[in-house]
């Protein structure tokens, strides 16, 4: 299949604002904004190829590969400013590609993949699919004491509160589950409840027992804010992991069928501050 270069991309108009969680914000180094900013525009690139609902699997993977295939150097006819823009950014910086390729083996899973059969299967996809954002800006903002595995459960917390935000529109538009199999049989809930209004009481426990286990990887990401070698990351760090907290109340007492569950403004600003101040006060 050819591909051409004005095709290539198919952009959803999404941008920072739809997010839940700062990207690239003011607390962060000015000089190293414009390269978060690269890597945000390559990450939302390919995730707009893998949601596109118009896009067979095939052509999805095709696209994916391109975008691959211009990290590497290669400047075919595939090449898209986007990914060359990363592939610069990647040199300059000296951080790994790696960041950018499991992402994109992340949405090529997306494109031929629909059900997770267990908790341990959805982890493994938020490895490639969210853990890798948290990598990269570590290894731009000088590394971490301790590993990546605070991080790691910071970022695949983020996934799956994502996930269950968006549960109804990515089953309605993608026949998209990310919810576990096994937790769905055990409870009684059906891939039809997402098509419900409200959610359904076995939908509720399913989600229950999703939220339980997300607030243990927030334990797990709570070194984070001190293993950063970065003030500024860390401090940012804090605010994100307020915000998520934040979230995982709200996801619990409200209805993700009924209503898109987000924070409102001023809890947005007062989950930044508190983080980040108490991120400060950790380190």
């Amino acid at each position: 299949m050819n591909v051409t270069l004005n095709v290539l991309e198919t952009p959803s108009g999404k941008d920072s604002d739809y997010e839940n969680f700062p990207v690239g914000s003011w607390i962060l180094p000015a000089q190293l904004r414009p390269h978060i900013y690269i890597y945000y525009q390559f990450a939302r690139a390919i995730d707009d190829i893998a949601d596109n609902p118009d896009l067979s699997s095939d052509d999805k993977i095709t696209r994916l590969n391109a975008f691959a295939d211009v990290l590497a150097g290669n400047q075919g006819p595939t090449m898209v400013k986007t990914a060359q823009n990363m592939r610069a950014s990647l040199l300059e910086t000296g951080v790994s590609f790696d960041h950018c390729l499991d992402l994109i083996k992340a949405f090529k899973l997306d494109a031929v993949k629909n059900r997770y059969q267990d908790w341990q299967q959805l982890i493994d996809y938020c490895m490639l699919s969210a853990a890798p954002v948290g990598r990269y800006l570590i290894d731009l903002h000088g590394g971490t004491r301790n590993g990546y595995a605070a991080s790691d459960a910071l970022c695949c917390a983020l996934q799956i509160i994502n996930h269950l935000q968006d549960c109804s529109e990515d089953f309605k538009q993608m026949d998209r589950v990310y919810l576990p199999k096994n937790w769905m049989g055990e409870f009684g809930a059906t891939v039809d409840d997402l098509n419900k209004p409200i959610i359904t009481p076995a939908l509720r426990l399913v989600f229950n027992e999703i939220l339980k286990s997300t607030e243990h990887l927030m334990i797990k990401a709570c070194p984070i804010v001190r293993d950063i070698k970065s003030h500024r990351l860390a401090m940012e760090s804090g605010s994100i992991i307020a915000i998520a907290n934040r979230l995982i109340i709200h996801l619990t007492s409200r209805d993700p069928m009924a209503e898109k569950v987000k924070l409102n403004k001023f809890e947005y600003i007062l989950c930044c501050v508190k983080g980040s101040v108490k991120a400060l006060a950790q380190r």
